[in-house]
């Protein structure tokens, strides 16, 4: 078993000031973020936020076991919003991302629309978009079905663009040398290889969806977190307590669901 040969060094003296100024800078922020926080902050709130939370838990109890069949409903329009919204960004993203791609996009300026479709639809929240939707739309479904597709077109198509980006050329040019046409070469040599890139960040973007499919509703855009909306700022307790119980089901379903998909698909 051989050995390893280490070469031990002193710092140098640079060094060693770069380090203490890096620290102290480190430090000093933190105590310059810490007093902008503190001065915000209620404190008498904060001391007795344990007392407060432990009130509005036995609020919550006993639940009210008989509203579990008025969000089937709700539970339902969750889903849809997450899966119909993920399928429409899907959809968007394959144009997206063969834009966006360096070594498939058609044109350069092609290529900068679809860079900034992707930047677009990431630096915006899916609750801004569905607030936005909510004022042109009205409260409902379809906002909340828009603006999860928004939200993820930027999501797969970078991932996929990426990958796109990182193919094996060889093969390319291989399917190119027995004539066959670009678009041809496309289907049979760039899309075999990042099919399974593609599926893991669609089956993702799905169960990421699920949990987000849930906040939309807290501004009207259809699903469950309409209902929850309305218990808390109606104080039904025992009825936010179940909402509670059903979101935490409903993701752990997509979270098996989707694990389950992705080793049948990949």
């Amino acid at each position: 078993m051989s050995k390893k040969n280490y070469n031990w060094q002193l710092k140098s003296t640079l060094r060693i000031l770069k380090e203490i100024l890096f620290w102290a800078a480190g430090i000093w922020l933190f105590i310059y973020c810490w007093n902008i926080i503190s001065a915000r902050t209620i404190w008498p709130f904060v001391y007795d936020g344990a007392e407060q939370g432990s009130k509005l838990l036995m609020r919550m109890f006993p639940p009210n076991w008989t509203y579990f069949l008025d969000l089937l409903r709700p539970i339902w329009d969750t889903i849809t919003i997450a899966t119909l919204g993920t399928l429409a960004a899907i959809l968007l993203s394959l144009f997206v991302a063969f834009l966006a791609a360096e070594n498939t996009s058609p044109h350069p300026l092609l290529r900068q629309l679809a860079l900034l479709i992707i930047v677009t639809s990431r630096s915006v929240s899916s609750l801004i978009w569905a607030i936005i939707l909510v004022i042109i739309l009205g409260p409902g479904v379809l906002a909340g079905i828009i603006a999860i597709s928004l939200r993820s077109v930027g999501f797969v198509s970078k991932l996929l663009y990426e990958s796109i980006e990182e193919i094996d050329r060889k093969q390319v040019e291989a399917v190119e040398a027995t004539g066959a046409s670009k678009f041809s070469a496309l289907i049979y040599s760039v899309v075999p290889q990042v099919f399974p890139s593609f599926v893991g960040t669609a089956v993702y973007r799905w169960d990421i969806n699920i949990r987000e499919s849930t906040v939309v509703g807290l501004v009207g855009a259809g699903g469950i977190g309409l209902q929850l909306n309305e218990a808390i700022l109606g104080l039904k307790w025992p009825d936010a307590i179940i909402i509670f119980m059903m979101i935490l089901s409903l993701v752990l379903f997509s979270e098996l669901f989707s694990a389950k998909i992705r080793k049948i698909l990949i």
